[in-house]
């Protein structure tokens, strides 16, 4: 009876998964494919070294801070030690701090990248759920997420059919 009931739900699934169209699309394609998206992403390139090298000055400040400490500490008084301390201290928590400003979850660099990412993710987004809801996909797969395709043949990928619907030629 089990076997019965195992088969019936069997046979009811292939049958359910050959009435589904299917697609692929390649997102990293499409994305080095838009002008403006590798723009944004130079964009970011250049601001994220710039903030780098911020945070990498702080954090040499202290490290010579630290290192001057240390050649000069046989020769400091407990009142100088506690200073230079604190100071070396304070270096690291700016540079830390200044790190977490600008590279952390909610800092600028995300903020950044959402504000110039955002739009043109969407777009491509719009313009893929406008080909599958004209060509009746249910499901559309990103083939360069690591999301356990095996293969995908290039009949089932639209990527250079959102290029053109975005307006860019390949």
């Amino acid at each position: 009876m089990k076997k019965v009931i195992l088969m019936m739900v069997m046979c009811a699934t292939a049958l359910s998964m050959q009435a589904q169209k299917f697609a692929l699309v390649d997102m990293d394609y499409i994305f080095k494919n838009i002008p403006a998206y590798e723009r944004a992403n130079e964009q970011l390139n250049q601001v994220s070294k710039k903030w780098q090298a911020e945070v990498d000055a702080l954090q040499i400040e202290a490290q010579t801070l630290y290192k001057n400490y240390q050649n000069e500490v046989v020769f400091l008084s407990q009142e100088q030690k506690k200073t230079r301390q604190d100071a070396i201290m304070e270096k690291e928590k700016e540079a830390a701090d200044l790190k977490k400003k600008y590279f952390g979850p909610q800092g600028e660099l995300f903020k950044k990248r959402t504000a110039l990412m955002s739009p043109i993710q969407e777009e491509v987004y719009n313009a893929v759920k406008d080909i599958a809801d004209l060509r009746g996909y249910q499901l559309v797969l990103d083939r360069a997420s690591d999301a356990g395709i095996i293969f995908g043949s290039p009949k089932v990928d639209i990527s250079n059919e959102v290029l053109s619907k975005l307006g860019y030629s390949n």
